[in-house]
Protein backbone atom coordinates (compact mmCIF):
# COMPACT_ATOMS: atom_id res chain seq x y z
CA UNK A 1 0.00 0.00 0.00
CA UNK A 2 1.15 3.51 -0.70
CA UNK A 3 0.95 6.73 1.33
CA UNK A 4 -1.79 8.61 -0.52
CA UNK A 5 -1.81 11.65 1.78
CA UNK A 6 0.31 13.93 -0.42
CA UNK A 7 -2.65 15.50 -2.23
CA UNK A 8 -0.58 17.34 -4.86
CA UNK A 9 1.34 14.25 -6.04
CA UNK A 10 -1.73 11.98 -6.15
CA UNK A 11 -3.75 14.69 -7.89
CA UNK A 12 -1.31 15.49 -10.72
CA UNK A 13 -0.34 11.84 -11.29
CA UNK A 14 -4.03 10.94 -11.66
CA UNK A 15 -4.69 13.81 -14.08
CA UNK A 16 -1.45 13.07 -15.93
CA UNK A 17 -2.39 9.43 -16.55
CA UNK A 18 -5.96 10.33 -17.50
CA UNK A 19 -5.53 13.22 -19.93
CA UNK A 20 -2.76 15.77 -19.35
CA UNK A 21 0.18 13.59 -20.54
CA UNK A 22 -1.73 12.84 -23.77
CA UNK A 23 -2.42 16.54 -24.31
CA UNK A 24 1.26 17.36 -23.69
CA UNK A 25 2.21 14.69 -26.26
CA UNK A 26 -0.19 16.39 -28.70
CA UNK A 27 1.47 19.75 -28.01
CA UNK A 28 4.88 18.18 -28.70
CA UNK A 29 3.67 16.80 -32.04
CA UNK A 30 2.17 20.15 -33.15
CA UNK A 31 5.28 22.02 -32.05
CA UNK A 32 7.71 19.74 -33.92
CA UNK A 33 5.62 19.88 -37.12
CA UNK A 34 5.61 23.70 -36.85
CA UNK A 35 9.37 23.82 -36.31
CA UNK A 36 9.92 21.63 -39.36
CA UNK A 37 7.54 23.29 -41.82
CA UNK A 38 6.29 26.68 -40.55
CA UNK A 39 8.49 28.11 -37.80
CA UNK A 40 7.03 31.57 -38.45
CA UNK A 41 3.55 30.48 -37.35
CA UNK A 42 4.65 28.38 -34.35
CA UNK A 43 3.38 30.79 -31.61
CA UNK A 44 -0.10 30.92 -33.19
CA UNK A 45 -0.38 27.17 -33.82
CA UNK A 46 0.63 26.47 -30.21
CA UNK A 47 -1.81 29.15 -29.00
CA UNK A 48 -4.71 27.50 -30.87
CA UNK A 49 -3.67 24.07 -29.55
CA UNK A 50 -3.48 25.41 -25.96
CA UNK A 51 -6.95 26.96 -26.28
CA UNK A 52 -8.33 23.68 -27.63
CA UNK A 53 -6.72 21.70 -24.79
CA UNK A 54 -8.12 24.16 -22.22
CA UNK A 55 -11.62 23.89 -23.73
CA UNK A 56 -11.37 20.07 -23.77
CA UNK A 57 -10.27 19.78 -20.11
CA UNK A 58 -12.10 22.66 -18.43
CA UNK A 59 -15.15 22.97 -20.67
CA UNK A 60 -16.41 26.11 -22.39
CA UNK A 61 -17.14 27.85 -19.06
CA UNK A 62 -13.65 27.20 -17.65
CA UNK A 63 -12.14 28.38 -20.94
CA UNK A 64 -14.33 31.52 -20.84
CA UNK A 65 -13.19 32.35 -17.27
CA UNK A 66 -9.50 32.25 -18.27
CA UNK A 67 -10.17 34.25 -21.46
CA UNK A 68 -12.21 36.82 -19.50
CA UNK A 69 -9.45 37.25 -16.87
CA UNK A 70 -6.86 37.77 -19.62
CA UNK A 71 -9.10 40.26 -21.49
CA UNK A 72 -9.83 42.30 -18.32
CA UNK A 73 -6.12 42.40 -17.44
CA UNK A 74 -5.25 43.50 -21.01
CA UNK A 75 -7.93 46.23 -20.95
CA UNK A 76 -6.63 47.61 -17.62
CA UNK A 77 -3.02 47.48 -18.94
CA UNK A 78 -4.02 50.00 -21.66
CA UNK A 79 -3.83 52.73 -18.98
CA UNK A 80 -0.13 51.81 -18.55
CA UNK A 81 -0.27 52.26 -14.76
CA UNK A 82 1.52 49.42 -12.94
CA UNK A 83 -0.38 49.94 -9.69
CA UNK A 84 -3.72 49.67 -11.52
CA UNK A 85 -2.57 46.43 -13.20
CA UNK A 86 -1.57 44.97 -9.83
CA UNK A 87 -4.89 46.00 -8.32
CA UNK A 88 -6.75 44.33 -11.20
CA UNK A 89 -4.74 41.09 -10.79
CA UNK A 90 -5.37 40.97 -7.02
CA UNK A 91 -9.10 41.56 -7.52
CA UNK A 92 -9.28 38.80 -10.16
CA UNK A 93 -7.34 36.48 -7.83
CA UNK A 94 -9.66 37.32 -4.93
CA UNK A 95 -12.70 36.18 -6.97
CA UNK A 96 -11.41 32.61 -6.54
CA UNK A 97 -12.14 32.90 -2.80
CA UNK A 98 -15.70 34.26 -2.92
CA UNK A 99 -17.95 31.43 -1.58
CA UNK A 100 -20.85 32.19 -3.97
CA UNK A 101 -18.52 32.18 -7.01
CA UNK A 102 -16.87 28.96 -5.76
CA UNK A 103 -20.27 27.25 -5.47
CA UNK A 104 -21.32 28.38 -8.95
CA UNK A 105 -18.09 27.05 -10.49
CA UNK A 106 -18.39 23.73 -8.63
CA UNK A 107 -21.78 23.16 -10.32
CA UNK A 108 -20.10 23.30 -13.74
CA UNK A 109 -18.30 20.01 -13.07
CA UNK A 110 -19.21 16.46 -12.07
CA UNK A 111 -16.24 15.98 -9.71
CA UNK A 112 -14.26 18.05 -7.19
CA UNK A 113 -11.06 17.17 -9.08
CA UNK A 114 -12.30 18.99 -12.19
CA UNK A 115 -13.19 22.08 -10.15
CA UNK A 116 -9.74 22.03 -8.50
CA UNK A 117 -8.10 21.82 -11.93
CA UNK A 118 -9.86 25.07 -12.88
CA UNK A 119 -8.84 26.64 -9.55
CA UNK A 120 -5.15 25.71 -9.91
CA UNK A 121 -5.07 26.71 -13.58
CA UNK A 122 -6.64 30.14 -13.01
CA UNK A 123 -4.23 30.80 -10.09
CA UNK A 124 -1.19 30.04 -12.27
CA UNK A 125 -2.65 31.98 -15.24
CA UNK A 126 -2.95 35.01 -12.93
CA UNK A 127 0.86 35.23 -12.73
CA UNK A 128 1.14 34.96 -16.52
CA UNK A 129 -1.35 37.69 -17.43
CA UNK A 130 0.10 39.89 -14.65
CA UNK A 131 3.57 39.48 -16.19
CA UNK A 132 2.27 40.38 -19.67
CA UNK A 133 0.29 43.39 -18.43
CA UNK A 134 3.19 44.82 -16.41
CA UNK A 135 5.55 44.44 -19.40
CA UNK A 136 2.88 46.22 -21.48
CA UNK A 137 2.76 49.04 -18.90
CA UNK A 138 6.53 49.46 -19.12
CA UNK A 139 6.99 49.42 -22.91
CA UNK A 140 3.75 48.38 -24.62
CA UNK A 141 3.12 51.24 -27.01
CA UNK A 142 6.76 51.33 -28.08
CA UNK A 143 6.62 47.63 -29.05
CA UNK A 144 3.01 47.20 -30.18
CA UNK A 145 3.61 44.17 -32.40
CA UNK A 146 5.13 42.06 -29.60
CA UNK A 147 2.65 43.28 -26.95
CA UNK A 148 -0.61 42.70 -28.82
CA UNK A 149 -3.59 40.83 -27.36
CA UNK A 150 -2.71 37.95 -29.70
CA UNK A 151 0.72 37.66 -28.05
CA UNK A 152 -0.93 37.74 -24.65
CA UNK A 153 -3.13 34.79 -25.66
CA UNK A 154 -0.12 32.90 -27.08
CA UNK A 155 1.60 33.38 -23.70
CA UNK A 156 -1.40 32.69 -21.43
CA UNK A 157 -2.51 29.57 -23.36
CA UNK A 158 0.97 28.08 -23.86
CA UNK A 159 0.15 24.52 -22.80
CA UNK A 160 3.30 23.00 -21.16
CA UNK A 161 3.16 25.59 -18.35
CA UNK A 162 -0.64 25.87 -18.35
CA UNK A 163 -1.86 24.04 -15.23
CA UNK A 164 1.05 24.15 -12.79
CA UNK A 165 3.95 26.19 -14.21
CA UNK A 166 6.90 26.67 -14.07
CA UNK A 167 6.60 30.40 -14.52
CA UNK A 168 8.37 32.15 -17.37
CA UNK A 169 8.17 35.96 -17.57
CA UNK A 170 6.65 37.39 -20.75
CA UNK A 171 9.76 39.28 -21.85
CA UNK A 172 11.79 36.02 -21.88
CA UNK A 173 8.96 34.03 -23.50
CA UNK A 174 8.32 36.45 -26.39
CA UNK A 175 12.02 37.04 -27.09
CA UNK A 176 12.72 33.31 -27.34
CA UNK A 177 9.49 32.41 -29.15
CA UNK A 178 10.17 34.98 -31.89
CA UNK A 179 13.75 33.81 -32.39
CA UNK A 180 13.87 31.44 -35.36
CA UNK A 181 16.69 28.94 -34.94
CA UNK A 182 18.08 26.16 -37.09
CA UNK A 183 16.12 23.02 -36.25
CA UNK A 184 17.42 19.45 -36.18
CA UNK A 185 14.89 16.67 -35.59
CA UNK A 186 17.73 14.28 -34.71
CA UNK A 187 19.11 16.60 -31.98
CA UNK A 188 15.63 17.17 -30.58
CA UNK A 189 14.96 13.43 -30.50
CA UNK A 190 18.15 12.95 -28.45
CA UNK A 191 17.07 15.68 -26.00
CA UNK A 192 13.64 14.04 -25.71
CA UNK A 193 14.97 10.53 -25.00
CA UNK A 194 17.50 11.71 -22.37
CA UNK A 195 14.83 13.94 -20.80
CA UNK A 196 12.27 11.12 -20.58
CA UNK A 197 14.85 8.79 -18.95
CA UNK A 198 15.70 11.42 -16.30
CA UNK A 199 12.03 12.18 -15.55
CA UNK A 200 11.25 8.45 -15.34
CA UNK A 201 14.11 8.03 -12.80
CA UNK A 202 12.79 10.93 -10.65
CA UNK A 203 9.23 9.56 -10.87
CA UNK A 204 10.42 6.11 -9.73
CA UNK A 205 12.27 7.73 -6.82
CA UNK A 206 9.15 9.70 -5.78
CA UNK A 207 7.01 6.54 -6.01
CA UNK A 208 9.51 4.60 -3.87
CA UNK A 209 9.32 7.35 -1.24
CA UNK A 210 5.52 7.28 -1.36
CA UNK A 211 5.39 3.46 -1.06
CA UNK A 212 8.00 2.90 1.65
CA UNK A 213 8.50 6.02 3.76
CA UNK A 214 4.94 7.10 4.75
CA UNK A 215 6.18 10.61 5.53
CA UNK A 216 2.80 12.29 5.04
CA UNK A 217 0.84 9.59 6.90
CA UNK A 218 3.11 10.00 9.97
CA UNK A 219 2.75 13.80 9.87
CA UNK A 220 -1.05 13.62 9.63
CA UNK A 221 -1.37 12.13 13.13
CA UNK A 222 -0.18 13.88 16.30
CA UNK A 223 0.41 10.77 18.50
CA UNK A 224 3.49 9.38 16.61
CA UNK A 225 4.94 12.92 16.39
CA UNK A 226 4.62 13.42 20.15
CA UNK A 227 6.41 10.10 20.79
CA UNK A 228 9.37 10.99 18.55
CA UNK A 229 12.74 12.35 19.65
CA UNK A 230 13.86 15.73 18.26
CA UNK A 231 16.37 13.94 16.01
CA UNK A 232 13.58 11.82 14.51
CA UNK A 233 11.41 14.92 14.00
CA UNK A 234 14.32 16.63 12.24
CA UNK A 235 14.76 13.60 9.99
CA UNK A 236 11.04 13.59 9.20
CA UNK A 237 11.12 17.30 8.30
CA UNK A 238 14.11 16.68 6.01
CA UNK A 239 12.31 13.73 4.39
CA UNK A 240 9.28 16.00 3.75
CA UNK A 241 11.32 18.66 1.92
CA UNK A 242 13.32 16.04 -0.01
CA UNK A 243 10.08 14.49 -1.27
CA UNK A 244 8.82 17.98 -2.18
CA UNK A 245 12.04 18.52 -4.16
CA UNK A 246 11.76 15.20 -6.06
CA UNK A 247 8.06 15.86 -6.74
CA UNK A 248 8.87 19.18 -8.40
CA UNK A 249 11.71 17.66 -10.41
CA UNK A 250 8.99 15.53 -12.04
CA UNK A 251 6.25 18.19 -12.32
CA UNK A 252 8.55 20.97 -13.57
CA UNK A 253 10.85 18.53 -15.40
CA UNK A 254 8.10 17.49 -17.85
CA UNK A 255 7.25 21.12 -18.67
CA UNK A 256 10.96 22.09 -18.92
CA UNK A 257 11.59 19.26 -21.39
CA UNK A 258 8.73 20.44 -23.63
CA UNK A 259 9.98 24.04 -23.43
CA UNK A 260 13.39 22.86 -24.66
CA UNK A 261 11.73 20.89 -27.46
CA UNK A 262 9.97 24.13 -28.50
CA UNK A 263 13.32 25.95 -28.71
CA UNK A 264 12.85 27.87 -25.44
CA UNK A 265 15.15 27.99 -22.44
CA UNK A 266 13.19 26.90 -19.35
CA UNK A 267 13.89 28.22 -15.83
CA UNK A 268 16.44 25.99 -14.04
CA UNK A 269 14.93 23.03 -12.21
CA UNK A 270 14.85 23.12 -8.39
CA UNK A 271 18.21 22.62 -6.68
CA UNK A 272 18.48 19.85 -4.10
CA UNK A 273 17.36 21.12 -0.69
CA UNK A 274 20.19 19.18 1.02
CA UNK A 275 22.63 21.63 -0.61
CA UNK A 276 20.79 24.66 0.82
CA UNK A 277 21.79 26.35 4.04
CA UNK A 278 20.09 29.73 3.67
CA UNK A 279 16.58 31.12 3.15
CA UNK A 280 17.82 33.50 0.44
CA UNK A 281 19.44 30.69 -1.57
CA UNK A 282 16.34 28.51 -1.15
CA UNK A 283 14.12 31.20 -2.66
CA UNK A 284 16.59 31.92 -5.46
CA UNK A 285 17.12 28.37 -6.61
CA UNK A 286 14.09 26.22 -5.73
CA UNK A 287 11.37 27.78 -7.92
CA UNK A 288 13.54 29.91 -10.20
CA UNK A 289 10.63 31.12 -12.39
CA UNK A 290 8.61 32.35 -9.40
CA UNK A 291 11.71 34.03 -7.92
CA UNK A 292 12.36 35.93 -11.17
CA UNK A 293 8.71 37.04 -11.26
CA UNK A 294 8.79 38.28 -7.65
CA UNK A 295 12.09 40.12 -8.09
CA UNK A 296 11.16 41.76 -11.43
CA UNK A 297 7.58 42.78 -10.64
CA UNK A 298 7.47 43.35 -6.85
CA UNK A 299 10.88 43.52 -5.15
CA UNK A 300 12.76 45.84 -7.57
CA UNK A 301 9.79 48.21 -8.34
CA UNK A 302 9.30 48.66 -4.58
CA UNK A 303 12.96 49.66 -4.11
CA UNK A 304 14.59 46.33 -3.26
CA UNK A 305 18.15 46.21 -1.98
CA UNK A 306 18.93 49.66 -3.47
CA UNK A 307 16.59 51.42 -1.06
CA UNK A 308 17.06 52.29 2.63
CA UNK A 309 16.80 49.61 5.31
CA UNK A 310 13.08 50.29 6.02
CA UNK A 311 12.46 50.31 2.24
CA UNK A 312 14.22 46.97 1.83
CA UNK A 313 12.26 45.48 4.76
CA UNK A 314 9.00 46.74 3.23
CA UNK A 315 9.69 45.47 -0.32
CA UNK A 316 10.70 42.03 1.05
CA UNK A 317 7.58 41.92 3.28
CA UNK A 318 5.35 42.83 0.32
CA UNK A 319 6.95 40.06 -1.79
CA UNK A 320 6.28 37.40 0.86
CA UNK A 321 2.78 38.78 1.49
CA UNK A 322 1.95 38.27 -2.20
CA UNK A 323 3.40 34.73 -2.20
CA UNK A 324 1.31 33.80 0.86
CA UNK A 325 -1.87 35.32 -0.61
CA UNK A 326 -1.34 33.73 -4.04
CA UNK A 327 -0.86 30.28 -2.48
CA UNK A 328 -4.28 30.53 -0.84
CA UNK A 329 -4.01 33.04 2.00
CA UNK A 330 -4.78 30.55 4.81
CA UNK A 331 -3.43 31.43 8.28
CA UNK A 332 -0.62 28.81 8.16
CA UNK A 333 0.61 30.37 4.88
CA UNK A 334 0.87 33.79 6.54
CA UNK A 335 2.95 32.22 9.37
CA UNK A 336 5.10 30.50 6.72
CA UNK A 337 5.54 33.83 4.87
CA UNK A 338 6.49 35.71 8.04
CA UNK A 339 9.05 33.06 9.07
CA UNK A 340 10.63 33.12 5.60
CA UNK A 341 10.68 36.93 5.66
CA UNK A 342 12.39 36.89 9.07
CA UNK A 343 14.91 34.31 7.82
CA UNK A 344 15.81 36.42 4.77
CA UNK A 345 16.00 39.63 6.87
CA UNK A 346 18.29 38.04 9.51
CA UNK A 347 20.60 36.67 6.80
CA UNK A 348 20.81 39.99 4.97
CA UNK A 349 21.33 41.83 8.27
CA UNK A 350 24.22 39.56 9.25
CA UNK A 351 25.70 39.91 5.74
CA UNK A 352 25.61 43.72 6.06
CA UNK A 353 27.22 43.58 9.53
CA UNK A 354 29.98 41.28 8.25
CA UNK A 355 30.69 43.61 5.32
CA UNK A 356 31.63 46.50 7.66
CA UNK A 357 35.44 46.94 7.54
CA UNK A 358 36.16 46.77 11.34
CA UNK A 359 34.27 43.46 11.51
CA UNK A 360 36.16 42.19 8.43
CA UNK A 361 39.48 43.11 10.10
CA UNK A 362 38.46 41.05 13.15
Amino acid sequence: AQDALDFEWSYWIEWGKERILWLLAGHLLVSQICRLFMEKYKPWCLMVYGMGACWFLLGIKGFAVILLHAAVSFAVAQFQISLLTWLCSLILLSTLRIPAVEEAKRKWYDTENEYYLLLFTVSVRCLFYTSFSLEYCWHGRAQKSSHSFLWMLAYVFYYPTFHNGPLMNFDEFSKQMRKQEAFSLKTNLGILIVGIIRIFFWWCLAELMIHFMYIHAICSSSSPLEAMSYWALGGLALAQVLFFYVKYLVLYGIAALLLRMDGLKPPALPRCVSLMHSFTKMWRSFDVGLHRFLVRYIYIPMGGSQSSLPGMLFSTALTFAFVSYWHGGQSYLWYWGVLNWLGVIVENGIKRILSVSPIQDL
